[in-house]
């Protein structure tokens, strides 16, 4: 609810990356379309999805150094409640976020052109793909942002979301990157979630992207859960 109340966090979730989707579009969609003879739509979708996956939590993660710094993480940290609810609360967040921040992007996407043909279950699982990416990118956040105060956190994690922006398989194939820079743009997770969501949308091979997010998902989450953990709860005593 604070979120909501906040212009810049609604801004930075549901309206930049709707109109970056729609930049994209006007911009190079015809372009990549006729390039490489399917519609850029449904590569351009799943895109700025995971961007506004990514985007939204470096907004939450300078949120949480704020109260850390001004004493209120500390504030709430001593109230009657368990000691996760701080973290378990702003990762529900997080996800409820994400959840409203791909269903306004697959609205404008549909707007596009963007359609599910592969039927109700696929449009239902490719919700869940942006779900496990956000999960695992807020919690290496989350412990970035509770490490030292003097962390570059937002220069250094958009120059981490920017390489991974603009070198996927999003734009065009993964074919069309020079040979040695293709296995990276291949493997890295946002190709992997792009291919499994374009998979469920448009169609075409699903079993091996599927199984390399969910690998990057499990895996970002298994590195990074208990680290965040113990910084927030670091962060919440030393506040």
């Amino acid at each position: 609810r604070r979120w909501v109340r906040d212009p810049a966090t609604v801004i930075q979730a549901l309206v930049y990356p709707a109109v970056t989707l729609v930049m994209l579009h006007i911009v190079l969609g015809n372009r990549i379309t006729a390039a490489t003879g399917t519609p850029a739509v449904y590569g351009m979708v799943p895109l700025v999805v995971l961007i506004g996956a990514m985007f939204g939590s470096v907004v939450s993660a300078v949120g949480l150094r704020a109260e850390r710094e001004s004493g209120l993480l500390s504030r709430f940290y001593t109230l009657p409640t368990h000691r996760a609810a701080g973290l378990v609360g702003r990762l529900m967040a997080e996800l409820i976020r994400v959840v409203v921040t791909s269903l306004v992007i697959l609205a404008a996407g549909i707007a596009l052109g963007f359609r599910f043909t592969q039927g109700f279950g696929s449009g239902l699982l490719l919700l869940v793909v942006p779900l496990g990416f956000g999960l695992g990118f807020a919690l290496m956040v989350t412990f970035l942002a509770t490490l030292s105060t003097r962390l570059p956190l937002v220069e250094l994690v958009s120059t981490i979301a920017t390489l991974l922006m603009f070198f996927n398989s999003g734009f065009v194939p993964v074919m069309a990157y020079p040979r040695w820079l293709q296995p990276f743009v291949e493997h890295q997770p946002m190709s992997c979630a792009i291919d499994t969501m374009r998979a469920l949308a448009e169609g075409g091979e699903l079993a091996r992207p599927l199984l390399e997010t969910v690998a990057w998902s499990v895996g970002m989450i298994a590195v990074f859960a208990v680290p965040a953990a113990r910084g927030y709860r670091r962060a919440a005593e030393n506040g």
